[in-house]
């Protein structure tokens, strides 16, 4: 048994202090995520922060008409709430297709975006892994790899972020706003994670001890008419093979105005696939039209035998997604 010590934050400055003089602590909200990785070994902190009953657990409206989230807000929470619902529906639907309903009752806003890779080598602590232990090897390359990345992957790692609200937030150009040290600092939702390079042990762009408070929701006409589709080996809690979050905008003569689209179970962070989105704005969707503008997308994939079906998949899916949302635009 592995002692650690546990701390109850008492604000938001405080835990940061905390876990900004440890190097090897680390925050505790939901705790879906990293109790997993305790008891697996996958990570062996030496302290936790406990922040799970700061009062960061709010839903607002801002005065543009966008929504803050507290970090601490609850999934179902989330999912059900009448703002987001009416707003971003992206951001229920993809909150739903995600985990089973106990865990989103105990996830939380901030820890879903820091959840960690599902890639079998990364849990099992007796194979190589330049994630879990730098400088070790991947053994996803040359082993199974039907969850592999096919986008932004490296020689260090193919591995993908396993999260579904992460993508939705990416497709609506959230804003996750991060307290450290330093103070506060906001961080676009494009920025906030990174791909593997040579450094896969850093998923996110955040530094040691800085800590997510909240995440902002622009308003915009595709973000409410916008919607989260998932392709998986099982209907419930099971991670995407890939995904689609998208949003639409129409002008009066039916052109594509503004376009949103993010992929999730291709890469190492959600893809938000800008390619695509300049090949349809100005033009009608059909079906075709969105084929062609994802395969302009995916000329960068990278695949072999077992990650072959996602072009196809991921380039299906957005022609479902945006066709559907096209069609549901104009009745």
């Amino acid at each position: 048994m592995k002692e650690l010590t546990y701390h109850r934050a008492d604000d938001a400055a405080s835990a940061v202090a905390l876990v900004a003089a440890d190097p090897d602590a680390r925050f505790l909200g939901g705790g879906t995520n990293l109790v997993d990785h305790l008891k697996l070994g996958v990570t062996s902190p030496t302290t936790l922060v406990d922040v799970s009953r700061l009062p960061l657990d709010e839903v607002s409206e801002l005065p543009d008409g966008g929504l803050r989230i507290g970090t601490n807000v609850r999934n179902s929470d989330l999912a059900a709430h009448r703002a987001v619902r009416r707003g971003w529906p992206v951001v229920a639907r993809a909150l739903l297709a995600g985990a089973s309903g106990q865990i989103r009752n105990q996830a939380t806003t901030g820890g879903n975006l820091l959840q960690r890779t599902r890639c079998v080598y990364f849990q099992d602590v007796t194979t190589p892994c330049n994630k879990r232990e730098p400088g070790t090897g991947c053994s996803a390359i040359g082993g199974y790899g039907r969850y592999n990345a096919v986008l932004g992957a490296s020689e260090a790692c193919v591995t993908t972020h396993p999260s579904d609200l992460a993508v939705a937030l990416a497709a609506v150009d959230a804003t996750v706003v991060v307290l450290g040290p330093d103070g506060e600092r906001r961080v676009p939702m494009s920025d906030f994670h990174r791909l593997p390079g040579d450094r896969p042990e850093q998923d996110t762009t955040l530094a040691h001890g800085e800590l997510v408070t909240a995440v902002e929701l622009p308003a915009s006409a595709a973000a409410r008419r916008s919607t989260y589709r998932k392709a998986r080996d099982r209907a419930s809690y099971a991670f995407a093979l890939v995904s689609v979050a998208a949003g639409l905008e129409l002008d009066d003569d039916g052109r594509v105005s503004d376009v949103r689209i993010a992929w999730g179970g291709v890469a190492h962070k959600p893809w938000r696939a800008e390619v695509a989105e300049a090949e349809l704005r100005g033009r009608f969707v059909s079906e075709e039209a969105v084929r062609a503008a994802a395969e302009a997308e995916l000329a960068a994939a990278v695949t072999d035998e077992q990650t072959a079906y996602k072009v196809p998949m991921v380039r299906n899916l957005t022609a479902l997604t945006l066709t559907g949302l096209a069609e549901g635009a104009t009745r």
